[in-house]
């Protein structure tokens, strides 16, 4: 089962991989449709998290979001099998890092940085553009596939654009093997954490919410500096990315304020377009735990 569903993966990337992006909008215009006309994937969690982070707005502003949430949802989910079959110089024109000499400091000192961004945008492109356009090694961090012949061959085509890619259960053994190497470790870490009581919590659109731990507490461990990657939508499929240093020396941030720092720099490019969001996973599973 595992090596069919693998090869109607392959004909997928390669039958997209074949197309002009024109007719890939086209087909991302049909599959819209379907998700959210007839199957309305998740909906009811998108208005949700919308209706909670934006209580001030109308339903019909909500309506509006949602749908431009999924136009856009759409978009990027093919958008990001395209990239797949992508030349290099397409990825830098279509994902392009504006401000790389931001690193240059840190590079010719040998130190190793953090990369935080969030689900904003096209962060999928961000584990193949990073490797091209940056001179610090670049190290993923991804969930692995249930599918290993699919997870091998997404390691593999991350890879060949200089990103190693491994996985989020080895952050800890990743960071321990690299430290003598000069790295940028790209952590999208605005997801809900499977382990609450590890949460760092922050004001995150008016909302007190649990953010994943690993980013600060590897910051503070490694004295890694920390740079927030911001993505931002130009146009359908082209985003320019720039690298915002938020966090120079870690010792000097009391507890719980790298993450706020990182959260307020999430929460100012959503207010600007929120559209681009992932508003389809549960941000606020979590209530924040009274003190005692």
């Amino acid at each position: 089962m595992n090596r069919l569903s693998y090869m109607l993966f392959l004909f997928f990337v390669f039958f997209l991989g074949a197309m002009p992006f024109w007719l890939i909008y086209a087909l991302s215009g049909m599959f819209y449709a379907l998700v959210y006309w007839v199957f309305g994937y998740r909906k009811k969690v998108v208005v949700a998290n919308l209706r909670k982070a934006f209580p001030e707005k109308s339903s019909s502003e909500i309506k509006k979001i949602t749908r431009q949430f999924y136009h856009y949802f759409t978009d990027m989910l093919l958008e990001g099998i395209k990239g797949f079959t992508m030349s290099r110089a397409n990825i830098i024109r279509r994902h392009t890092l504006l401000n790389p000499e931001i690193l240059d400091e840190y590079y010719q000192s040998g130190q190793s940085v953090i990369g935080v961004t969030a689900h904003y945008g096209n962060f999928e492109w961000g584990t193949m553009s990073g490797g091209l356009q940056v001179k610090h090694k670049a190290v993923g961090f991804y969930k692995p596939m249930s599918n290993p012949y699919v997870d091998a061959f997404i390691r593999r085509s991350r890879g060949k654009h200089g990103t190693l890619l491994t996985s989020i259960f080895q952050t800890h053994r990743t960071f321990i093997n690299y430290q003598n190497d000069c790295c940028i470790y790209l952590m999208i870490a605005d997801q809900n954490p499977s382990n609450k009581d590890k949460a760092i919590w922050a004001d995150f659109l008016g909302i007190q919410t649990a953010f994943l731990h690993g980013p600060e507490n590897y910051s503070l461990r490694f004295n890694y500096p920390v740079i927030y990657i911001d993505i931002k939508r130009i146009r359908r499929g082209f985003y320019e990315i720039e690298l915002v240093p938020i966090v120079s020396d870690p010792s000097k941030m009391a507890p719980g304020e790298i993450t706020q720092v990182f959260a307020h720099n999430i929460e100012k490019r959503i207010m600007q377009h929120p559209q681009y969001w992932l508003w389809s996973h549960r941000r606020w599973k979590y209530n924040k735990p009274t003190e005692s």
